[in-house]
């Protein structure tokens, strides 16, 4: 069964990424039985692709697609089905035997779904279970068992059907069950947590982290590192705008609280940013979970104290409510020549500074033991700022205009309620490698414009968005 799946799901996923804009064109409705609504409400994970989202999706999708090379000549094509399907059989001899005309198309449909089930009894393992949209299913169970009849000793599987999908199993007891117990979508955690997420666009996922953890966690993971994620779960989006795509998920029931108490605002930063990391409240979370995390981490969390620090205070206090690397795009260059002043690269935090002061104080002592040179200093309100040059601290301690960059708007979601977000000017960075590329490669990389992160943590929640944005 093993083989055969990973091939259709392989299909389907090529099919995303290299299909045919005539069958797009023809294609725009989106709508319809979902995977989740025919598979087992006991998943503890679930994997959705969908070749017929939603129309602005598809479009956005697809014009995305043809600004690469790789991509540009396939989305002229016909059926990205049978492309993908082509592509694979030509590499796996086991499928040699199928054709797609005969075998394939007559019943595949658009959408294909993956659960991972909870072991049967202690020690098993996960249960797998496919469904896949069809249009005939006598074709599809015709189909599905000549894909698996290739391989030199065939592999057990069960086809059972649901509301237009086959329900593919290990064997025929359990593809039965699965098709008749209750569905993933009467799950109320499940559809909260997908609901968060709002267009869910081409691919989307969703897991019970804790369920998760218990399975895969090393056997060496303490209880309290195990008990961080009672009752976590994530999931997930793949989505397309018309110039970015993008990555959006949420992670729920966790007993973390927030620290976020106001945005990180990279916007503030100057204008001449090439790239940024801002995060706010990690000083609270620590100070309130460090019993927590000590007892995860063990004799590593006492690490920091090489350094002379106080642990966890002086590092609750060098996070404070928040804060910001920087690096500017000016004169970028990352390698130093003698006599060279390197990359301008700073550290905003938004904390006591006297306090700060004291505790940087401790790690340029072991800096200067180290042989490095103290940085550049600077003061805003409630304010720290320390750089590799006093002309960049102080560069940074005046309110910049980030934010009306173009690039950084499209990139940045969100960014003025931002608890965390992270911005790379791709079009500053390319200098650091663009030259060392030839051809179609450094036209590909040309295409990009810049990548993205922000979100928010609230009390048990986060949700993040990260875009790639293209020229």
């Amino acid at each position: 069964m093993r083989g055969w799946i990973v091939a259709l799901v392989a299909a389907i996923v090529v099919g995303v990424v290299g299909g045919g804009g005539v069958w797009a064109a023809a294609k725009l409705s989106g709508g319809g039985t979902q995977p989740h609504e025919v598979l087992p409400g006991n998943a503890i994970a679930y994997v959705r692709i969908d070749l017929d989202p939603a129309a602005n999706q598809k479009i956005a999708m697809f014009d995305i697609a043809r600004k690469f090379s790789a991509t540009k000549e396939t989305f002229s094509g016909d059926d990205p089905r049978k492309a993908a399907f082509e592509a694979l059989r030509g590499n796996d001899p086991k499928l040699s035997h199928v054709d797609y005309a005969k075998d394939i198309e007559p019943w595949l449909g658009d959408r294909i779904g993956f659960a991972v089930l909870p072991p049967a009894q202690k020690g098993a393992d996960p249960g797998p279970v496919l469904a896949v949209q069809v249009k005939d299913e006598e074709a599809a169970r015709a189909g599905l068992t000549r894909m698996s009849s290739g391989a030199a000793e065939r592999e057990p599987m069960g086809i059972a059907f649901r509301d237009g999908y086959a329900i593919v199993a290990p064997d025929q007891s359990a593809a039965d069950r699965y098709a008749a117990t209750p569905p993933l979508s009467e799950d109320s955690r499940f559809t909260g947590d997908m609901d968060a997420l709002g267009e869910q666009g081409v691919l989307s996922f969703w897991g019970d982290l804790a369920q998760i953890a218990q399975l895969s966690t090393p056997r060496e993971a303490t209880p309290a590192a195990l008990e961080l994620l009672k009752d976590a779960r994530f999931a997930g989006a793949l989505r397309f705008g018309d110039d970015y795509a993008e990555l959006t998920g949420t992670a729920r029931g966790t007993d973390v609280k927030t620290g976020q108490t106001e945005a990180v605002k990279l916007g503030d930063l100057p204008s001449s940013t090439a790239a940024a990391l801002g995060v706010t409240g990690l000083g609270t979370i620590l100070q309130d979970k460090w019993a927590d995390i000590e007892k995860a981490l063990g004799s590593q969390s006492r690490a920091p104290e090489q350094y002379g620090l106080t642990m966890p205070d002086d590092l609750v206090t060098l996070l404070g409510k928040s804060f910001t690397l920087a690096l500017d795009g000016e004169d970028l260059n990352l390698a130093t020549p003698l006599g060279g002043t390197g990359p301008k690269v700073g550290t905003i935090l938004e904390t006591d500074p006297a306090k700060a002061e004291s505790v940087l104080a401790k790690l340029e002592a072991a800096g200067a033991d180290a042989g490095q040179a103290a940085p550049g200093k600077a003061h805003g309100d409630g304010k720290l700022i320390f750089a590799t040059s006093q002309d960049y601290a102080d560069k940074l301690a005046t309110a910049g205009t980030l934010r009306d960059s173009e690039s950084f708007q499209k990139a940045v979601p969100g960014a003025d309620d931002a608890g965390f977000a992270l911005y790379a000017d791709l079009d500053k960075l390319e200098t650091l490698y663009i030259n060392d590329l030839e051809g179609e490669a450094k036209a590909n990389v040309a295409v990009l414009r810049a990548v993205g992160l922000s979100g928010t943590i609230t009390e048990g929640a986060a949700g993040f968005t990260l875009r790639v944005v293209f020229n």
